[in-house]
């Protein structure tokens, strides 16, 4: 089972790196693959720890997918990171080991501080589909714009029937992240013939 979460990274810089990331938990081992390449990789290579944040807070997904990256954290207690000031939960991990794979490797993370801090609610329907949407978006350049385009409509009939304020705005993002996306796409294909 894949759980949608935000997997905080710190950069060598000494900021925090924020990215939206489904995880896998197998045998209470935390299974982290990101893309390759990636800073959330290059993070847990060099510095082999990062946190998991649990949260219903659907603009940080939309936002560090349409590069609004800038949410407040804190700093975890036990693991050289920062992790979601607001997260619901969340689980520091160190890697234990890494497979690689030239598209998405797999780091193997233990936990070493799990804390809550406040109830997860799960999501509504409209929530469910920005999480979605997000993970359309992050696959733009992977999907074909017909299937891009298809499953937005489809859930757009949640936003239109479940949203507040918050899903609305992620969602409008969202939609000009996959409007930019290709635009550019069709400008650079104008230039190329």
């Amino acid at each position: 089972m894949i759980y949608e979460t935000v997997v905080t990274t710190m950069n060598p810089d000494g900021t925090v790196h924020i990215a939206p990331m489904g995880i896998r938990v197998e045998n209470r081992k935390y299974l982290i693959s990101p893309f390759k390449p990636s800073k959330t990789f290059d993070n847990l290579v060099n510095s082999g720890a990062a946190v998991i944040n649990a949260t219903d807070e659907v603009m940080i997904f939309a936002g560090c997918l349409t590069g609004r990256e800038n949410w407040p954290t804190v700093s975890a207690e036990r693991v050289d990171c920062e992790r979601l000031a607001g997260a619901a939960a969340h689980i520091e991990v160190r890697v234990e080991r890494r497979e690689d794979d030239e598209l998405r490797p797999v780091f193997t993370c233990r936990s070493v501080n799990i804390v809550a801090h406040a109830p997860f609610k799960g999501f509504n329907r409209a929530q469910a589909a920005v999480i979605e949407a997000a993970i359309l978006v992050s696959r733009l350049h992977l999907l074909p714009e017909e299937k891009i385009r298809s499953e937005l409509k489809y859930l757009n009939n949640a936003i239109e029937k479940t949203a507040g304020e918050k899903e609305k705005t992620a969602w409008q993002w969202l939609l000009e992240k996959v409007e930019d996306y290709y635009n550019n796409a069709a400008l650079a294909s104008g230039r190329n013939s």
